[in-house]
């Protein structure tokens, strides 16, 4: 499924010269009605989405957690999540589609610190009201997406849409802290070397060395920007990792085990249920 939902952005999404396309809810769901891939179980995406819900309510899962969507609800989706759409359409709005270096490359430091600080989040809110200041970055974006001159399109597009991010961190204010720049990119760093090495390294003392910093600063930066200690965000990425792996019914629970870094599948299974209190296939079983 993960290499389908890789085409979708490149090849069937994306019917633009450059990774970025936004379409509304309601123009997603005429595309795919019919579409092999199906948009309704879980899949894993290989790309970067922003969901802003405009109208209507109904609730969308993203990691194994429902968020209940109503007008104001933003979510932020990163390369590597699963999600599904609920298969009866009761809520509209848009759908940003993008490859972050799309985004990422290029820019200011300033503006990279808003849309990661951004990306961090699993869901945000803005007034029902705040909506309409958000309606002219995105039908900016849609007016530039169709117009024929590709003369500075991706220039502009990337324009755009910081502009539309830092509007919604702008509404969003109270729901996220004023976090010291320093000390939330060391804790992005952190993330990063986790999500390539998860596999091999454990101990968060290990990423202390990588990141040639104390075993006391780290544990710090991440009680203060997750609310888990370092070795639990470790652990809880790992076991999104396998939730993930299990989800997509495509490997055996050894073969998942081997993959995930366990020489053991025993320890495997011993790692899932103490930290869900129930066994792989019941996971499966419960999908």
């Amino acid at each position: 499924m993960s290499e389908n939902i890789e085409n979708i952005l490149y090849t069937e999404v994306a019917m633009q010269p450059i990774p970025f396309e936004i379409i509304t809810i309601k123009e997603l769901y005429t595309r795919y009605k019919t579409h092999k891939i199906d948009l309704f179980s879980i899949h894993r995406i290989q790309f970067h989405a922003l969901i802003i819900i405009t109208e209507g309510q109904s609730k969308h899962s993203t990691d194994f957690k429902d968020i209940i969507l109503k007008p104001g609800t933003i979510i932020p989706l990163v390369k590597g999540q699963v999600h599904h759409f609920e298969e009866n359409r009761l809520v509209d709005g848009y759908i940003i589609s993008f490859n972050e270096a799309f985004i990422t490359e290029n820019i200011s430091e300033s503006n990279l610190f808003h849309f990661l600080q951004l990306y961090h989040s699993t869901d945000l809110k803005i007034a029902e009201t705040s909506i309409k200041t958000l309606m002219p970055f995105l039908e900016l974006l849609k007016q530039t997406q169709n117009n024929t001159n590709t003369n500075l399109k991706a220039d502009l597009v990337r324009a755009i849409f910081i502009s539309l991010l830092i509007e919604i961190k702008r509404l969003t204010a109270y729901q996220n802290q004023t976090i010291e720049s320093k000390r939330f990119k060391d804790f992005i760093q952190f993330k990063q070397l986790v999500a390539i090495h998860y596999k091999v390294l454990h101990n968060a003392k290990d990423f202390a060395k990588l990141l040639s910093v104390s075993y006391k600063y780290l544990n710090d930066i991440c009680k203060e920007m997750s609310n888990k200690t370092a070795k639990a965000f470790i652990d809880d990425w790992l076991l999104l990792e396998i939730k993930r792996n299990l989800s997509e019914k495509q490997f055996t629970i050894q073969e998942i085990a081997y993959k995930t870094g366990f020489t053991e599948p025993s320890n495997f299974i011993r790692f899932f249920k103490k930290h869900t209190q129930t066994t792989p296939n019941s996971f499966i079983n419960q999908l």
